[in-house]
């Protein structure tokens, strides 16, 4: 391939500036001060000129990879790479365990049963004989106590919403009935099966369109009844943004509630006697700290909790004594490790700590008693299936160079071993993986993983691709990426960096990258990229940055702020226009995280000092990649056009800005396996078309 790159070469600066998008004349006011919105009318995605404009957008991307040298052959490599056979971690009800299969390129996982640890697995239920195009799957199963009933949600195109559908075990029969309003839905099977509890939104049309995703409610469905005669159990109006998740505890007797307000980590709990129709008591309701159910034994409960403990604790409380000087401490908050979360298993807490962004898991005794420490190299659990009466526990074990493991813990022999093995065609034996902390702008202590072949030689010209992500209290842990993988295998240096925002280091490590402690996290993602630089491991030309849903927004903003930073942008489903992301699709969720322009003017000022989209300015960009779905209705495509827009408004020329709207996708859960290997095609050919990688 010649020195010019064939993305310059295909969109040249003449073509951009005979297609930049149109300005309507739009303007907000907030707390005094007037903000211009001139792509306003790209959140409309019904509106035919949208439309247009979306499909000129994505006939010019597509026509680029399709005839960019090399794409072909990188789509067909990864569609290689994807094939291999993929297993999800048991859970087990009664003496059945269940778990998800794909083949290898199936577009959705195949759910199987099998009766005992050794017991012959069979199809219980394939999605994929539900659509052509794969773009119909299972977002959620939950499964009776005796394992004989199956609750499942559909969902469309990559939705978030969801119908709730019921099916018998041992012959497929499928109930008449199918539950819909249901998004991000927990359900609590009876013990007798006779229904469950569920939650739910209005129906469509009887609240008014921007309450859509407002008023959750809990119902009961009972089995075999239409869902018109569900029974009401549990509503709070005058808190129309509160979320409700229905569980019942192990042993039948309680029915709890677990209450959130949109993403922030505080939560409520209530709870009622399972045979009971009065009221809930709010054992929990003042919302100060972030509370997790991990068991009981008759009147005892146990939480995982970051009350007084950030980096969290495990605590009793008696519902005999439910009064706050009554709670007692099982295990305290450990000097530096996170207590990440934890599983109440054998009638022992399976406990997960983070140490320095990897996993240790350790077992104690219901009275906090410490046991033993399970042996595992570093890396991250990434699932984990257990439950109180239990004689075994079965994980998922990962890391950068090492495919998902599940183990087995028999507890009762005390011992460890491979339950499955995944057989991928990465061979990891040229790679390693190392943890290096540097100092970001106000001087944190920052971690970061490279991942890279072990003769690297830091000249200062490595094609690097460094990810991020920031917020709402995620952790990013060493995981095995197939995506990662390709890119080692084509000479790149994969880095992540543990920005603050995340729960790396606990919730304080949180809270210092919200509100208006959120430029903190943008820092920590530009010193990553300058450490690299200045360590010789890349150079500005070489260095890409990748990230998507908050991590596009992180992006996004680091974009903007240094574009001479990076060689490359790949900026995927973002937030781009923070002061009205509240407004679109369920961003009110959102709002104890980033805060809302309209209601407080000191939110202004910290929001528009950094949404991407107001602070897009005349100049030169790096080359840009913007993908986005037209089903996405977690984070709104508006965002992605919007930002499209103003960058093309705004470019010298220079660099081109490509947007690629992906159909009948969504924001990622239930993405069929092709729309995932043909976005990460895109993705690659557009890097190596610009690193000049073979």
């Amino acid at each position: 391939m010649s020195s010019q790159n064939f993305l310059t070469e295909f969109v040249t600066p003449e073509f951009l500036a005979a297609n930049k998008p149109h300005r309507q004349r739009a303007v907000d006011e907030y707390h005094g001060t007037n903000v211009a919105d001139p792509y306003r009318w790209l959140e409309d995605l019904s509106n035919p000129e949208t439309l247009a404009w979306i499909a000129e957008q994505k006939s010019r991307t597509n026509t680029y990879f399709q005839t960019l040298p090399g794409f072909q052959q990188i789509l067909a490599e990864l569609t290689a790479i994807w094939d291999y056979p993929k297993y999800t971690v048991p859970e087990k009800h009664a003496e059945r365990y269940f778990f998800g299969y794909n083949s290898g390129l199936q577009h959705q996982y195949v759910f199987l049963m099998q009766e005992g640890l050794h017991g012959v697995p069979r199809v219980i239920f394939d999605p994929n004989t539900k659509s052509s195009d794969g773009t119909i799957a299972v977002h959620t199963t939950f499964y009776s106590h005796d394992g004989t009933l199956m609750a499942y949600g559909l969902s469309e195109s990559g939705s978030d919403w969801q119908d709730l559908h019921i099916r018998r075990i041992d012959d497929g029969y499928e109930y008449p009935e199918v539950l819909h309003w249901t998004r991000y839905s927990q359900i609590a099977w009876l013990p007798d099966n006779a229904g469950f509890y569920y939650s739910r939104y209005p129906a469509t049309g009887t609240v008014a369109p921007e309450d859509q995703t407002h008023f959750q409610r809990v119902y009961f469905h009972q089995l075999g009844t239409p869902q018109a005669a569900d029974r009401l159990v549990f509503e709070q109006p005058e808190a129309k943004e509160r979320l409700f998740y229905p569980r019942i505890t192990d042993d039948g007797v309680y029915l709890l509630l677990r209450v959130t307000q949109g993403t922030a980590p505080e939560n409520r709990w209530y709870y009622r006697s399972v045979d009971s129709d009065g009221p809930f008591i709010r054992l929990l309701d003042k919302a100060d700290a972030n509370y997790r159910f991990l068991g009981n034994e008759g009147t005892r409960f146990y939480f995982l909790t970051t009350l007084d403990a950030p980096r969290g604790r495990i605590i009793g409380i008696d519902l005999r004594f439910p009064e706050r000087e009554h709670w007692y401490e099982i295990l305290p908050q450990h000097e530096k490790d996170v207590l990440h979360f934890a599983r109440m298993v054998n009638n022992l807490f399976a406990v997960v700590s983070l140490r320095d962004v990897h996993h240790v898991l350790s077992f104690y005794t219901l009275d906090g008693r410490f046991l033993r420490d399970v042996p595992l190299p570093p890396g991250s659990i990434t699932a984990l299936s257990g439950e109180a009466g239990d004689h075994e526990l079965f994980f998922r074990f990962t890391s950068f160079l090492t495919p998902g493991t599940t183990y087995r813990y028999d507890f009762v022999a005390e011992t460890l071993e491979v339950f499955r093995q995944t057989e991928c065609h990465f061979d990891a034996s040229p790679y390693i993986t190392s943890q290096v902390f540097y100092a970001s702008k106000d001087g944190t202590r920052i971690p970061m993983f490279l991942v890279h072949k072990k003769d690297i030689v830091l000249d200062g010209t490595n094609p690097t691709l460094l990810y991020g992500y920031g917020g709402f209290r995620i952790s990013q842990l060493p995981e095995f990426s197939l995506a990662a993988s390709f890119w080692l295998e084509h000479g790149g240096i994969y880095a992540v960096a543990n920005l603050r925002g995340g729960n790396e280091y606990g919730e304080e490590w949180h809270q210092a990258g919200i509100l208006e402690r959120k430029q903190n996290v943008f820092d920590d993602y530009i010193a990553a990229a300058e450490w690299l630089i200045a360590q010789d491991y890349t150079a500005p030309s070489r260095l890409a940055i990748h990230g998507g849903s908050n991590g596009g927004l992180l992006v996004a903003a680091c974009l903007v702020q240094r574009p001479d930073l990076f060689g490359a942008v790949v900026c995927r489903n973002p937030l781009t226009d923070m002061l009205r992301y509240h407004r679109l699709t369920v961003g009110h969720y959102w709002t104890a995280e980033y805060g809302n322009a309209e209601t407080s003017a000191e939110h202004f000022q910290l929001l528009s000092a950094y949404s991407p989209l107001h602070n897009v300015k005349p100049g030169a960009y790096p080359p840009t990649l913007i993908l986005t779905a037209d089903s996405d209705d977690r984070v709104s495509p508006a965002h992605a056009l919007k930002f499209a827009a103003a960058l093309q408004e705004a470019s010298d020329g220079t660099h081109p800005i490509l947007l690629h709207v992906q159909s009948k996708a969504g924001h990622g859960a239930g993405k069929p396996t092709g729309k995932i290997i043909e976005q990460w095609a895109m993705i690659f050919a557009f890097l190596f078309d610009l690193f000049q990688i073979a």
